[in-house]
C-alpha cells in the first residue's frame, strides 16, 4: 500500500482522501490512432458528518460511483485515475450526495493539472492544435479553457509614470493600439484599434484626470498622429522620440542617396561602385567603430584595405552622398553621445541638397524638442517593440487570427 500510494506524490496530487488501488496499462484508439496511457485506479472516502441537503447527521455509505479524471503527463504519456468517489445517503430527507476532492472541478473530467498545463502551453504561444496534441484532449477544449475563464481588465491598476505606446497589424488587417509602462515593462492596455477618438474616449474613461496628470513622460515612434492625443491626455507628460526611429530615419535617408550614386554611375565595373554595392553596412556603422589600421581583404571590391579607405572611395564618387553621410554621422553621434547641442548644429547648418536627408531633417527641425528629450531622457519603446515581437510570434505560429477578441486573449496570456 505504501508504494501503491506514493504514486500520488509522483503525480502531484495533493488530496490525502484518495487511496490507490491499482496501477495497470492500457491500449485505446482515438480516431485511427493506437495510444497506449497509463490507468490507475484509486478510491476516494472521507467521513462526512452533515447533510448538505438538510444539515441533519444522517448520512450512510451507498456505494461508490466510478468517474474518469484525465491528469498531467509524465514522460510523454497520458495518466488516466479510474476514481470510485463515495456516495452517501440521508436517512432524514433520503437525498442522496457524493465526495469531492480538489483534483478536479466539480462535474468536470479534465484535473486543474490539465488546466494548468494548458495556460502554462498557451504562454509559450503554441497553437491549440499543438497543445491538445501534446496532452492528449481535443483542441476545442482547449479553447474553453482559456476562452471561457479568462477575461480582459478595462485598466490598470495604477497608471505608471512612463508610458511608452506604439501600435501593430492585429485581426483581419486592423492596427491595434497597445501600451505599456516604461519601468516595469508591463502592458497597460490593448485596444482594437489606433483611432485618436478611440484612444482618447478610453483614457479619459477609465483612468481620472488626476491620474493622468501624473504621467511624466511618453515615448512614441515619430506618428505625429499620438502627439496631439499625448497632449490632450497627459498634459504634464514630455513626448520621447524613439531613437531607434531617428536613426532609422536618417539611415533610410543615406540608403536612398547611396542608390542615387549607384544609378548614376555608368561604369558598372569600377571600385566605386562595387563599393557602394557590396558594402552597403560599412556606411551605416559609426565612423569611429571604422578599423584605419588594420589592412584586409575586401570582398566585393576584392582589394585589401582598411575599411576606413572603402567608405572613403564611396564617398568621394558623389559630393552629395559626402554630405548625406557627414549629416548621418552626426546625428548618429549626438544620439549615442546623448548631445542635444551638436543635434541642434547639425540641424541649423544642413544646407538642402535634393536628396532623401532633406525630408528627414525637416521633420527633425518639426519635432525638435521632442528629440531633445530623447537625447535627455533614458526612456525608449524598446520594452514595448519587444512586446510586439512576442506578438508577432505568436500571430505566425498560429497562422493569423479571425477573432480579435480571441487574440488579446492570447496576447495577455503570452505578456503577463
Amino acid at each position: 500500500m505504501p508504494q501503491l500510494n506514493s504514486i500520488l506524490n509522483l503525480l502531484n496530487i495533493t488530496d490525502t482522501n484518495i487511496d490507490i488501488l491499482n496501477s495497470n496499462d492500457k491500449v485505446i484508439f482515438r480516431g485511427s490512432q493506437k495510444l497506449h496511457i497509463k490507468v490507475i485506479e484509486g478510491r476516494l472516502s472521507y467521513r462526512l458528518k452533515k447533510c448538505p441537503n438538510c444539515g441533519f447527521d444522517c448520512l450512510i455509505k451507498n456505494g461508490a460511483r466510478e468517474t474518469n479524471v484525465r491528469l498531467g503527463s509524465l514522460n510523454g504519456s497520458e495518466y488516466h485515475l479510474k476514481l470510485w468517489k463515495q456516495r452517501y445517503l440521508c436517512r432524514s430527507c433520503k437525498t442522496t450526495c457524493g465526495a469531492h476532492t480538489n483534483l478536479v472541478e466539480k462535474n468536470q473530467s479534465m484535473s486543474r493539472q490539465i488546466d494548468q498545463l494548458i495556460i502554462l502551453l498557451a504562454k509559450q504561444s503554441f497553437t491549440f492544435k499543438s497543445i491538445a496534441m501534446m496532452l492528449g484532449i481535443s483542441a476545442s477544449t482547449v479553447a474553453r479553457k482559456i476562452y471561457g475563464r479568462l477575461q480582459l481588465p478595462k485598466r490598470a491598476r495604477l497608471l505608471p509614470k512612463n508610458i511608452c505606446i506604439d501600435e501593430f497589424r492585429s485581426a483581419n488587417h486592423l492596427f491595434s493600439f497597445i501600451a505599456c509602462d516604461a519601468d516595469s515593462h508591463q502592458m497597460i492596455t490593448l485596444l482594437p484599434n489606433r483611432l485618436s477618438m478611440k484612444i482618447i474616449e478610453h483614457f479619459k474613461r477609465e483612468y481620472s484626470l488626476s491620474e493622468r496628470q501624473q504621467v511624466e513622460s511618453v515615448s512614441i515612434d515619430l506618428n505625429a498622429n499620438y502627439q496631439g492625443v499625448i497632449r490632450r491626455l497627459f498634459p504634464n507628460a514630455k513626448i520621447i522620440v524613439d531613437r531607434f526611429h531617428i536613426v532609422q530615419l536618417v539611415g533610410r535617408a543615406l540608403d536612398k542617396a547611396r542608390l542615387s550614386v549607384l544609378n548614376s554611375l555608368s561604369d558598372k565595373k569600377s571600385r566605386e561602385y562595387k563599393a557602394l554595392k557590396s558594402q552597403w553596412r560599412m556606411f551605416h556603422l559609426f565612423d569611429d567603430e571604422l578599423d584605419q589600421a588594420n589592412i584586409r581583404y575586401i570582398f566585393g571590391i576584392n582589394e585589401y584595405m582598411t575599411q576606413q579607405n572603402l567608405v572613403d572611395i564611396g564617398l568621394d564618387a558623389d559630393p552629395v552622398f559626402k554630405d548625406v553621410y557627414q549629416t548621418y554621422q552626426n546625428v548618429l553621434r549626438s544620439i549615442k553621445s546623448k548631445d542635444p547641442e551638436l543635434l541642434k548644429q547639425t540641424l541649423q547648418e544642413y544646407k538642402n541638397n535634393g536628396s532623401s536627408m532633406d525630408t528627414a531633417i525637416t521633420t527633425f527641425k518639426n519635432n525638435y524638442k521632442y528629440l531633445v528629450n530623447s537625447c535627455e531622457l533614458p526612456y525608449s519603446n524598446g520594452p514595448l517593440e519587444g512586446l510586439i515581437g512576442k506578438i508577432k510570434k505568436l500571430k505566425h505560429n498560429c497562422y493569423g487570427f479571425r477573432n480579435l477578441h480571441n487574440f488579446f486573449v492570447r496576447i495577455r496570456l503570452i505578456i503577463a
